[in-house]
């Protein structure tokens, strides 16, 4: 693999973006949506965090995205304004080659810069690879939710993770 370039988003990552989420959202439980959105949706859904200055950010390898991050308001109400969710996706195939850990480091970075104060990482439980990162970049477990998701035909946990930035 290449070095992986981190730059920020353009509009010509959403087809992209949106395969990378498609391939989760039917084989796997890290998102509990149940349809893929359209890129129509993605588009708009990125657009309104870049317009509200938020980091959103691109891993392109040899001219291919191969993953993305972002950090948004956790909350829509005016008093969750300076803590952030952030997000973290991989093509299945970069895995493993420590291209999530550079967009964490990166959106960390970047979401201070833009003033958020708190992070907030939203887990499912059992997904192990997700909550080490978290645990990589300092983010503590406050609270493990039984059985609030039903995906795939069983019941899911959620695991809140936080961490000051």
């Amino acid at each position: 693999m290449s070095q992986p370039l981190l730059r920020p988003f353009t509009w010509s990552d959403v087809g992209p973006i949106t395969a990378i989420y498609s391939h989760y959202v039917y084989n796997s439980t890290v998102t509990f949506d149940l349809e893929a959105p359209s890129e129509a949706k993605m588009a708009e859904k990125f657009g309104h965090m870049v317009d509200e200055g938020h980091p959103v950010i691109v891993a392109e390898v040899d001219g291919a995205v191969r993953g993305y991050a972002y950090a948004s308001t956790f909350r829509p109400r005016p008093a969750y304004r300076f803590t952030c969710e952030d997000t973290v996706y991989l093509a299945p195939d970069a895995i493993g080659q420590g291209l999530g850990s550079r967009l964490m480091g990166e959106l960390i970075t970047q979401s201070q810069a833009v003033g958020f104060k708190q992070m907030i990482g939203i887990i499912t439980g059992g997904t192990e690879a997700s909550i080490a990162l978290h645990r990589k970049f300092g983010f503590e477990i406050l609270g493990e939710f039984p059985q609030l998701g039903y995906k795939f035909d069983r019941w899911l946990d959620i695991v809140h993770m936080q961490r000051a930035l």
